[in-house]
């Protein structure tokens, strides 16, 4: 019996995107679904990346604008803008967030021998966010470190403001009704 070559089985899908004409992946495992721009709810008081709030099913889910994050300037709302619903683990629980991009590319296929270390230049956002690049064509796809686009300060203010947000539409459910 023959096995797999190993770096066949070290392979794991990404989710590519643009933001600002770069295009950047995330594991396909935090990426939970993909859907169209629609309405988000402005929250007063928070950092001027997050666009707001979305229903997502019930859920209250803060919406974070990458390119804003990463000092690459606000982008306009097209046909093709898009939120990817993100999930990962912060200590015990899970948190979900939408992140807005300008529009999705694909699935692809890199294994770990693909994935090079970023260098300390040439990139337009922090290294620290990201987890290395990979070639695409003649291109290079920047792989996201989801984890790390937000510090755990971050996160919490993020679910500070869902929890506030979801207790304010149920009061005003209950008042209407």
């Amino acid at each position: 019996m023959t096995s797999a070559p190993k770096e066949a089985t070290e392979q794991k899908q990404y989710l590519t995107f643009i933001l600002s004409g770069e295009e950047y992946a995330i594991s396909i495992l935090q990426a939970k679904e993909i859907i169209g721009y629609d309405t988000v709810t402005a929250v007063p008081k928070t950092p001027k990346w997050v666009r707001g709030v979305i229903n997502l099913r019930g859920n209250v889910v803060p919406v974070v604008d990458l390119a804003v994050r990463f000092g690459l300037g606000e982008r306009p709302v097209t046909k093709t803008s898009c939120i990817v619903i993100v999930e990962w683990q912060l200590e015990t629980q899970y948190t979900m967030m939408g992140v807005m991009a300008d529009s999705v590319s694909q699935v692809m296929d890199i294994s770990a021998g693909e994935i090079q270390p970023v260098p300390a230049f040439g990139t337009r956002i922090t290294v620290d966010f990201l987890h290395g690049m990979a070639q695409l064509g003649k291109k290079f796809v920047l792989l996201l470190d989801i984890d790390k686009v937000l510090s755990a300060e971050d996160v919490l203010g993020l679910q500070e403001v869902s929890a506030t947000t979801a207790k304010t539409s149920l009061r005003s459910a209950t008042a209407q009704a």
